[in-house]
């Protein structure tokens, strides 16, 4: 078997690895020596864009270096395990977040796939508490770091670290300033420069609802212990259960109904005819 033929056959088994977290990322992660970031210069989010009173707002900026003007491909950033944008030299976006603790990740791809765990392609794992009204700059460098830190971060937060870090407000409007809007494009296609609130609410959804789920099944195992299940008929396996109501079943059916309650009201907010 050749080598071309080899390679292949290997890049088509890790993309059906999907449920090991391996993506695909061609047609969005070009970087700038193949798409280069020619969007306008800087401008900070307007306030009728983005709601201060109840988002977030997080900028992603990556400052121009020669070695990133040369570069293949660009990394990937997700939030909650949703992709977004690929960060190219010279370029930054935006995102309007829904508060609460979002899960922030970067790959850089490799042949057209990411994820592949090596230290090499994962630049950031980390866990990030953002607050409603607060402005949030995440800035990525491989050539230069920076000191001035996000003053809210702590010293051993994995975003004080590494070439993807939090930093100050001082520090990345200076940079900011050098940066151009990276627009989706053909070959760097992107869903930044938006927000993503309706992402966060079911990324939220499924996290709350999987933590219900375990625990119900350690509920149960209790009320064995305690004598407060019945056991199934030897005729009918299915049968049995708890003796009396559980309470993560209760909170699980609140938990849907409040998604019901949010959706209608999504659906009124849009129009029926034309969902997108």
């Amino acid at each position: 078997m050749n080598r071309p033929l080899r390679t292949l056959i290997l890049l088509a088994l890790l993309v059906g690895l999907g449920g090991c977290g391996i993506h695909q990322s061609i047609g969005h992660d070009a970087g700038a020596f193949v798409r280069d970031v020619d969007g306008e210069h800087f401008r900070p989010v307007p306030k009728h864009r983005w709601d201060s009173d109840d988002h977030a707002l997080l900028y992603l900026y990556r400052p121009q270096s020669e070695w990133g003007d040369q570069e293949l491909m660009a990394p990937s950033f997700y939030v909650d395990g949703h992709h977004y944008v690929n960060l190219r030299s010279g370029g930054y976006t935006w995102l309007e977040i829904l508060p609460g603790t979002r899960e922030l990740d970067m790959h850089r791809p490799f042949f057209g796939i990411e994820g592949l765990g090596s230290p090499f392609s994962h630049i950031l794992d980390a866990e990030l508490a953002m607050e409603a009204g607060e402005i949030y700059f995440l800035r990525y460098s491989e050539v230069s770091e920076t000191n001035s830190l996000d003053p809210d971060l702590a010293d051993d937060h994995p975003l004080s670290r590494g070439p993807a870090r939090l930093v100050s407000q001082d520090t990345a409007m200076e940079e900011l300033r050098q940066t151009r809007f990276m627009q989706s494009v053909l070959l760097a296609t992107n869903h930044a420069g938006t927000s993503i609130v309706k992402d966060n609410r079911k990324a939220d959804y499924q996290r709350r609802r999987k933590a219900l789920r375990e625990q119900r099944g350690e509920e149960i195992q209790r009320m064995k212990q305690q004598g407060h299940y019945e056991p199934a008929p030897w005729y009918w396996p299915w049968g049995g259960g708890p003796s009396r109501s559980l309470e993560t079943d209760r909170k699980l059916r609140q938990l849907e109904r409040e998604r019901k309650q949010r959706l209608a009201g999504e659906e009124e907010d849009g129009h029926w005819w034309w969902p997108l």
